[in-house]
């Protein structure tokens, strides 16, 4: 069944894909992905059920959405809680992975698929999951996190220490991703949360990413926050000694931003970080999500300590 529903360009939407697109890019990631971040932000659609992603009840829904009846995808779609953030439900961290990881690797590197902020309208959205709170005090918004789905992929013996050590383009890809956990501090070492490539090239993604940087540890483990291996692609560590310390400021300070308009939040480009020392922001009608300043600094620091080692000999490149 499918709600024939066309939601307005101030609504949220999320990707991922039931029919491969004549886009697309590489043999996981449907189409370019600058081409589904601009859809997920602002192109209207028409939206299926929204189910869960695991079982009936589920917080994580998907659905498929359709695009001037051109191309369909299927999307994770996440509500925020109330206030914007909350143990295993923080937005900002989700997508600040997701940010990160583009200053890191072109397309055919990414670790993490899409994923962006939008705000649905509160009477939208309950109608189909009567659930939802509206996210902000004074507002009749539901700010959701939403992420496309992938091709291909499995969680099926993703990590392999033995294939690591003899298959170099295994290597080449786990390198960097643990690298992109090292870096998120990536808390949460649930087997679901990593994928591997069924098809072509051994890739290897990071779905799960809103237990990180200064969340708390999930009861699932938290091995993947600190480097497992002892090689990385020489490409991406070269990359990583071109990035400053403002560019990733630049980039993890504000993530999404809305004006509160009649009641709803209005997307608009974001504006100087109106208080760097939180990650949920309000102020005179403008609400933002992005890293805290801490946060950023132990990024920064955490870059910093690995291309040191990288330097004295404790960590290799290939």
């Amino acid at each position: 069944m499918r709600m024939r529903t066309l939601v307005p360009l101030f609504a949220a939407v999320s990707l991922g894909a039931t029919a491969r697109p004549a886009l697309a890019q590489d043999l996981n990631i449907p189409m370019r992905v600058d081409s589904i971040e601009y859809l997920m932000r602002s192109a209207p659609f028409e939206m299926g059920e929204l189910t869960g992603t695991r079982g009936v009840g589920d917080r994580t829904k998907r659905a498929v959405m359709t695009f001037d009846s051109l191309m369909s995808f299927m999307v994770k779609v996440a509500p925020a809680p109330r206030g914007g953030e909350a143990f295993n439900n923080t937005p900002r961290y989700e997508v600040a992975a997701y940010e990160l990881q583009k200053l890191m690797f072109d397309q055919p590197e990414m670790v993490v698929p899409p994923t962006v902020m939008r705000a649905f309208p509160l009477d939208w959205y309950r109608e189909r999951d009567r659930d939802v709170e509206t996210t902000f005090r004074g507002t009749e918004s539901v700010v959701v996190v939403l992420q496309s789905f992938l091709y291909s992929v499995s969680t099926d013996d993703v990590w392999d220490e033995d294939r690591f050590n003899a298959d170099t383009a295994y290597a080449r890809y786990w390198g960097n991703l643990n690298l992109f956990t090292y870096l998120i501090r990536h808390n949460d070492s649930n087997s679901g949360n990593l994928m591997i490539s069924t098809i072509g090239k051994p890739r290897v993604f990071s779905v799960d990413n809103g237990v990180a940087f200064n969340s708390i540890d999930s009861d699932r483990g938290t091995k993947w926050r600190t480097l497992q291996v002892d090689r990385f692609p020489a490409a991406t560590v070269a990359r990583l000694r071109t990035l400053t310390e403002d560019q990733i400021r630049q980039t993890l300070g504000v993530l999404a931003q809305w004006r509160i308009e009649n009641e709803q939040l209005v997307p608009e480009a974001p504006t100087a970080n109106i208080r760097p020392r939180d990650g949920v922001r309000q102020r005179d009608g403008v609400v933002q999500f992005g890293l805290t300043d801490d946060e950023i600094d132990d990024v920064w620091f955490r870059l910093e300590v690995f291309l040191s080692e990288v330097d004295n000999g404790r960590y290799h490149t290939f």
